[in-house]
């Protein structure tokens, strides 16, 4: 008889396990839910639907899951000091309170998509044992795809937690009895995840899929397996994978950085992984969203009247700031930070910057101003959503609004990085792949790149997205880094503690 403990957290993955899909007539009369019990599993043609379920379970993500990945690197800082989410305000200074709701509910939101997605692959499993001809191909490149989504959750939750459970059946029990896996063991657990799926993937572009636009293809697998052997510190196997992807010439970086974050550059030839949002260019009706609000200006004048503002959480660091007025590097710094009066009066405190750049201003490129505010000083620019982008008749901030997850340009600096830790390269120069990502931007080239040098490309290219930077600086132990405006890192900051409601129910020790 399973202990009560178990029962209470198969029970808590379970209530979330009934895949979400909304895309025919017939799921709509449930409501957007389909059990087994439902499922003519000789009707091959119906098995792309528990798939789309599982990308729908993926993109819906709680506005707290991007936020906490990403606000310990000393590119961000959290906005709201002393409000309601004072306890990312302390995780962002690296005291952890794993009574804060926000930990458990990103733990839970992580595993609750994981089982979501492992449940969707069982039951095309189920549905291959039927097909016949072209379908039992098209069953295993859509177990391939439920493979890509439940790596990259798997990825992300070590990357924050260390040593986290691997699940791979919907018999969640059994995978917890088999006790927590290290990090290291997750780690090659999605890169050898990602190996059994590659075969099976579409060799193209997301952006050039028909069947599910944007969906993840053979690259997305190797840009998660790349992630995965980063981690894991073994350069030669990124360099390989990298240079995979670069060899393909199937990517290409879009031509104008700004843009890229906006309309225009949804769905670019840039994109590896992008989680799908829309309003259907409708102005009413159903939409399918992220929460970009937290991300977004509590005041602000917007160059459309009506269009609503956010929440502050999320503010760009003046380390990064300065960083990117030292370099000269405007168009990056341009679209990665929104400016407030405020936040440029406590830049000019310093000396070295009492007169900025023209090009820092609190109006942003498409007209929109940012206004003062208690709860930050600036605010992420890839995370803005113009409000001439918005459908008009739509005014929730970012309504509309992909998240890019994966990008080239993070595949290119990866490639590069690895080169300067002593890797073979396939094609491409470390001074080539550091030099084509700078070029864009207009910055000038450089020669003889070394570890460090990339860490600044990174910095300044990557700045903001999902937590790249702070992961950086913990695997190459550069906890000076870290320690900044007051902040002082160690080593046993690296991962977050086990939220407590998660030890009262689970086999875990505190960490």
């Amino acid at each position: 008889m399973k202990n009560l403990k178990q029962l209470k957290w198969l029970t808590l993955l379970l209530t979330v396990c009934a895949v979400f899909y909304g895309c025919t007539d017939k799921l709509e009369e449930n409501d957007g839910q389909l059990s087994a019990d439902d499922l003519d599993f000789t009707i091959t043609d119906d098995m792309v639907l528990p798939l789309i379920g599982a990308y729908a379970e993926v993109y819906r993500r709680g506005w707290e899951d991007p936020i906490l990945v990403g606000v310990r690197g000393d590119d961000v800082n959290a906005g709201g000091v002393g409000d309601a989410q004072n306890g990312l305000t302390e995780a962002d200074l690296y005291n952890y309170d794993n009574n804060y709701w926000m930990f458990n509910q990103v733990w839970s939101n992580f595993y609750g998509d994981i089982v979501d997605v492992v449940n969707a692959k069982e039951t095309i499993e189920r549905y291959k044992e039927f097909a016949t001809g072209s379908d039992v191909a098209l069953a295993d490149q859509y177990i391939a795809e439920a493979n890509v989504l439940s790596g990259y959750q798997h990825l992300q939750m070590s990357r924050m937690w260390e040593d986290i459970f691997i699940i791979t059946t919907s018999s969640v029990s059994e995978d917890i009895d088999n006790g927590l896996d290290t990090k290291a063991e997750v780690m090659q657990y999605v890169s050898d995840l990602m190996d059994e799926s590659i075969p099976f993937l579409p060799d193209s572009r997301p952006n050039e899929r028909t069947d599910i636009t944007g969906g993840v293809t053979k690259y997305t697998a190797l840009a998660v397996k790349a992630m995965a052997q980063l981690e894991l510190e073994n350069y030669q196997a990124v360099a390989d994978v990298c240079g995979e992807i670069i060899n393909s010439n199937k990517f290409m970086l879009y031509d104008d950085f700004y843009e890229l974050f906006k309309k225009d550059g949804q769905l670019s030839n840039e994109n590896l992984f992008e989680f799908q949002f829309s309003d259907y260019n409708s102005d009413s009706g159903d939409v399918n969203n992220h929460l970009f609000a937290p991300f977004g200006p509590p005041s602000w004048t917007p160059a459309v009247d009506g269009a609503s503002g956010g929440w502050g959480f999320y503010e760009p660091s003046l380390k990064y700031i300065k960083f990117m007025i030292d370099r000269g590097d405007e168009t990056r710094l341009v679209t990665s930070v929104c400016f407030t009066p405020r936040g440029l009066d406590e830049l000019m405190l310093d000396p070295d910057y009492a007169t900025l750049p023209n090009y820092v201003s609190t109006t942003t490129p498409d007209g929109d101003t940012f206004n003062d505010t208690p709860r930050f000083m600036f605010a992420s620019g890839k995370h803005y959503w113009p409000s001439t982008d918005l459908t008009p008749g739509r005014n929730s901030y970012g309504s509309g609004k992909n998240f890019i997850v994966i990008r080239y340009a993070e595949i290119l600096l990866m490639y590069a990085e690895a080169l300067t830790h002593g890797a073979s390269g396939s094609g491409l120069t470390a001074d080539q792949a550091v030099n084509l990502v700078r070029a864009r931007v207009d910055m000038p080239p450089l020669s003889g790149v070394t570890t460090d040098m990339v860490m600044d490309e990174k910095f300044a290219e990557l700045g903001m997205e999902w937590g790249i930077r702070y992961y950086d600086m913990i695997r190459l132990n550069k906890y000076d880094e870290l320690s900044y405006d007051g902040r002082t890192f160690s080593a046993d900051k690296e991962y977050l503690r086990y939220p407590q409601d998660q030890l009262d129910l689970l086999p875990l020790e505190d960490n």
